[in-house]
């Protein structure tokens, strides 16, 4: 297995507060809105020498085995609102929708490494709208049947994430919105609605916390691709009075966060990327993140595709169903805090046989046959 790069922050610095209970509010106008569950893992929590690892169990959201409706489904509201609200005050989609209905034909577009796009594939559906999901040419059959079946007319673009991105982003019109959750020059209101929406995740967890009577983590480790979400964790976790440190996860195939941190700038780490990590397949960090994962993460690591699928064995043991990218953040973990120097690792991190960190398990088994190929026999 090839040996991890890690990246630790001399300092950090905090964020000003910004939760919005309208966001949590408009999910829970979603059909089958539930909090996911957060869960204990004894087996990973062992293997890491800690006290307690809490998952948050993204495997399924809203119907979806993974967390991306949330931003999607935000985003494109917005997105809608801006370019045909003010809308009058609805409870159901439906309802939604109704008013929608006077300026189709809209197209939702998305560039894709599976997740996101079919999310904004089943927004256009439950709105009434029409989708085009544009993806990389390496993208396993599944997860291309996955975005068709949400009713999108799925175009394989012979590149990269990133070449899909750009391509994605020409076809923007009146009548075509793009639905992005990368940032690119002069397109950042899209993206950071799609940030905004991931805030649910963690509003959730506060309180499941609370309801349990934890502690707030001592350590989040959560997976960047273009580092959305982890820029979510960050304006989360790094604001005064809050002592939760953030690590961020990705490929060492694609690790464009690691190399940009080390670089003090934006870096590209050109392809191809041919990570297992699919969703985490990205050459290019989005700008619009970048200031938050600079500012706010304490470390990132970069790991094999080997690490990855050690970490879904060993939250399959704990009952935790979570795909090659879910999996990303406890992989991201192990790297850190065991094997060699490991010590001296725990020790820049804080962490401690009394510590509790969180893991955010982002999706389930997107490519069944691949993972009952990897948890095979454990």
């Amino acid at each position: 297995m090839e040996n991890p790069r890690f990246y630790f922050a001399p300092e950090t610095r905090s964020f000003p507060v910004q939760v919005s209970a309208e966001v949590l509010d408009f999910h829970q106008k979603l059909p089958g809105y539930r909090a996911t569950p957060l869960v204990s893992a004894p087996t990973l929590a062992r293997s890491l020498d800690v006290k307690q690892v809490w998952v948050k169990d993204e495997q399924n959201r809203l119907g979806l085995p993974a967390y991306k409706i949330l931003g999607a489904s935000w985003a494109t509201y917005k997105e809608l609102e801006t370019h045909f609200g003010p809308f009058e005050a609805w409870e159901t989609l439906s309802e939604l929708a109704k008013q929608l209905k006077p300026h189709l034909p809209v197209t939702l577009i998305a560039a894709t490494d599976g997740n996101h796009g079919r999310a904004v594939a089943r927004m256009a559906y439950w709105l009434g709208l029409q989708a085009k999901i544009l993806v990389p040419a390496d993208m396993v059959p599944s997860r291309r049947e996955a975005i068709v079946s949400e009713g999108a007319v799925l175009e394989v673009i012979d590149g990269s994430y990133d070449e899909a991105v750009e391509r994605a982003a020409q076809q923007a019109s009146d009548r075509h919105l793009v639905i992005s959750d990368t940032s690119w020059e002069g397109y950042t209101r899209v993206p950071a609605w799609v940030v905004e929406g991931y805030s649910t995740i963690f509003q959730e967890v506060d309180s499941q916390l609370q309801d349990l009577q934890a502690t707030v983590p001592d350590l989040v480790a959560v997976q960047m691709g273009v580092g959305s979400l982890a820029s979510a964790v960050v304006q989360h976790c790094c604001t005064p009075g809050r002592k939760t440190k953030v690590v961020g996860v990705e490929p060492l195939a694609a690790d464009c966060v690691l190399q940009s941190l080390l670089q003090g700038t934006l870096t590209e780490v050109p392809g191809p990327h041919h990570s297992i990590m699919a969703g985490l397949n990205c050459g290019n960090t989005s700008p619009l993140a970048w200031p938050y994962l600079q500012g706010g993460l304490q470390a990132a690591v970069a790991v094999a595709d080997e690490g990855a699928q050690n970490a879904m064995r060993l939250l399959a043991k704990d009952g935790i169903i979570s795909g090659e990218s879910g999996a990303a953040g406890a992989a991201g973990l192990l790297a850190l805090l065991t094997g060699a120097q490991a010590e001296t690792r725990r020790e820049k991190l804080g962490i401690t046989r009394d510590s509790t960190l969180l893991v955010v398990s982002t999706e389930g088994a997107t490519d069944p046959e691949n993972y009952q190929r990897i948890v095979a026999g454990i």
